[in-house]
């Protein structure tokens, strides 16, 4: 991985666009530990990968505005409840004119709480299972949640695994332009061999810096394009 820089280079470059180091560090924001996500319900995991479902190719402020109605309607995301729902209860509540009317991704709540039920039977908790997974595998967990969950793939998992807590990256433009600049991927970086080499990329930042991947992916994203952030709070 000879064109991946050091992370001291990187940190310099975002330092120097966001307008020093006290400025850059207000900006990056801390994932959950392992204890504290294992202690988060089952039910607020299925509630973000719904909203985030909801929320791609959606304004994201209405699926907010609209989110109490969701709660309402799906039974706090309760997934015992959620899962005792026929088609037929599916297909009236999808016409409910609280929430976002879109069948198809009303669907995607009773499978993923399928999904999670499978998985808690056997790790005792959904919760556990994320909590649990390595963050030097990233890519596995994203990989996981495409194969067995519906819709979660592209950036749809990896943005509730970050609403959630979990320490992960997200693959926004600005990441993936960073690591096709620097010819760690090329074509699609949903390829297989381009994961791979990211996930060894963030790896490796981190043996140097000890930073959460959280925290190196908003790195990344604020040292490159034109993601220029600006930050008001009183340095002082």
């Amino acid at each position: 991985m000879s064109q991946l820089e050091t992370y001291q280079h990187l940190y310099q470059r975002a330092c120097e666009r966001k307008g020093g180091p006290k400025k850059l560090e207000l900006l990056l924001s801390k994932p959950k530990s392992p204890k504290q996500l294992e202690k988060i319900g089952d039910d607020r995991f299925l509630a973000e990968f719904t909203q985030k479902v909801f929320q791609s190719g959606f304004v994201w402020r209405v699926v907010r505005n609209k989110w109490p109605d969701f709660e309402r309607v799906f039974f706090n995301f309760n997934i015992d409840k959620v899962l005792l729902m026929p088609d037929e209860m599916l297909e009236q509540k999808a016409q409910d004119p609280s929430i976002i009317r879109n069948y198809n991704k009303v669907k995607t709540i009773r499978e993923n709480a399928m999904m999670m039920d499978a998985v808690r039977q056997e790790h005792g908790s959904f919760a556990k299972f994320v909590a649990n997974w390595p963050v030097h595998d990233i890519v596995g967990l994203l990989a996981y949640l495409k194969k067995h969950g519906s819709r979660l793939g592209g950036n749809t998992g990896a943005y509730g695994l970050r609403a959630i807590g979990k320490d992960t990256f997200v693959l926004s433009q600005d990441v993936v332009s960073y690591f096709t600049q620097r010819q760690i991927i090329s074509g699609s970086a949903t390829s297989k061999r381009s994961q791979a080499a990211i996930q060894e990329a963030f790896n490796q930042f981190h043996q140097q810096s000890n930073r959460s991947y959280q925290e190196l992916s908003q790195l990344i994203s604020y040292s490159v394009g034109d993601n220029f952030v600006q930050v008001e709070t009183e340095l002082a």
